[in-house]
């Protein structure tokens, strides 16, 4: 059985026990693109960011993590063996250097805090630098300006396949909404539009076109 690797969600890069820098994702593009791939018979490992949904597939199988580094570790388990795989995930590209034990409080007259973020480990990159003929791999892009040119960059850079490119610039698109219009990006650099239809139909038709 082909096995698919997909992420999904967010990340959230803790400040405190109870604070942490994140993103607004919903993973639902992820899920749906899991739910696709199963369907097609392929094995799924779903590396899932903090979400409120779920799946009961019984090809799926969910990794959750929380943090940047957790997703990236658990993506690495299976950087060998993948057929195909789709980074999702919108992942933290800076994380707090350190993480205080205690609820961090406000002092009296303070008026602003600081905080030192460091970079993360890139796994869309680490995962084109390592991949071999026999995979496939699909990153995500989501773009507030200069869409085309910064996405087919985030395809030379990266040493991706492919890359779907979705657009806050479009109404309906992009983070909490149950649809979305994108365009795939291909290593020759052509652009096949998709029009906004719901994440669960667009997963479909997705890797249908990558997969056949």
């Amino acid at each position: 059985m082909k096995l698919a690797l997909v992420t999904a969600g967010p990340t959230y890069e803790p400040i405190d026990p109870v604070r942490f820098i994140g993103n607004r994702s919903s993973g639902k593009m992820g899920y749906a693109i899991a739910e696709a791939l199963a369907e097609k018979g392929y094995q799924v490992k779903l590396v899932s960011g903090p979400v409120a949904i779920s799946t009961i597939h019984p090809l799926i199988e969910v990794i959750k993590v929380e943090t940047a580094a957790e997703m990236y570790s658990a993506t690495m388990q299976y950087a060998k063996d993948y057929n195909i795989a789709f980074c999702a995930a919108a992942v933290a590209d800076f994380t707090p250097i350190t993480k205080a034990d205690q609820k961090i409080k406000k002092q009296a007259g303070q008026d602003e805090m600081v905080i030192r973020l460091t970079k993360t480990q890139d796994i869309l990159a680490t995962l084109g630098a390592q991949k071999n003929d026999n995979q496939n791999l699909v990153g995500f892009s989501l773009e507030t300006n200069n869409a085309i040119e910064n996405a087919k960059s985030k395809l030379a850079r990266k040493g991706a396949d492919y890359i779907v490119l979705n657009t806050l610039e479009e109404d309906g698109a992009g983070f909490g909404h149950d649809t979305n219009k994108v365009y795939l990006i291909n290593k020759k650099q052509e652009i096949m539009p998709f029009p906004l239809q719901s994440k669960v139909e667009l997963a479909k038709v997705l890797v249908e076109r990558i997969i056949g």
